[in-house]
């Protein structure tokens, strides 16, 4: 009778329910050159995500830097960036996913996750840029848009190609996103 009580409560704990995924991260998407499926929700849910569409010969590549500090400052406290190559725009990420891995490495010591080109365009995005488009109401404009989401899995806000890692406007999202439970 213990062991069937005792089974119970641990059974029925919150602690132990499993928590549904927020819907912008019910997704499974493929790593940067091995092609290995992440689900975003047992990846990346709790934390809050700054999501980027990018390219490597961009007048916003520069942005990688930022980026990559933003990472490596933040990632204990539970930002998490996330990288998606795209040619949608200009053909600014026209070589292999192997030299994109391989120009974020070298050039810019990249070490937040990268995943495998995207289409990010409206008309022909793939189903999670869609949906990042359909929270905010915008579809990338150019590379390095960003999208900030929070721990709970919902989107904070959408930043424009111009707007820097490093702008004020940014960290301040940021910031205001790492203090949510």
């Amino acid at each position: 009778m213990r062991k069937l009580l005792w089974l119970t409560l641990m059974l029925s704990s919150p602690a132990l329910a499993e928590t549904p995924c927020p819907a912008l991260l019910n997704h499974t998407v493929e790593t940067l050159v091995e092609h290995q499926p992440v689900n975003l929700c047992k990846a990346y849910q709790g934390k809050v995500l700054l999501i980027v569409n990018t390219a490597s010969r961009c007048g916003y590549t520069h942005q990688y830097e930022g980026l990559e500090k933003l990472y490596s400052n933040f990632k204990e406290d539970g930002l998490i960036v996330l990288g998606f190559p795209s040619n949608d725009f200009g053909h600014q990420e026209p070589g292999t996913e192997a030299q994109v891995k391989s120009f974020c490495s070298l050039t810019y010591d990249v070490k937040f996750p990268m995943f495998a080109k995207s289409h990010v365009r409206a008309g022909n995005a793939s189903p999670f840029y869609s949906s990042l488009a359909a929270a905010s109401g915008q579809y990338p404009q150019w590379n390095f848009h960003k999208y900030l989401i929070g721990r709970n899995g919902k989107l904070i806000e959408s930043f424009a190609s111009s707007i820097e890692p490093e702008s004020g406007k940014m960290q301040q999202a940021i910031h205001a996103a790492l203090a949510q439970p």
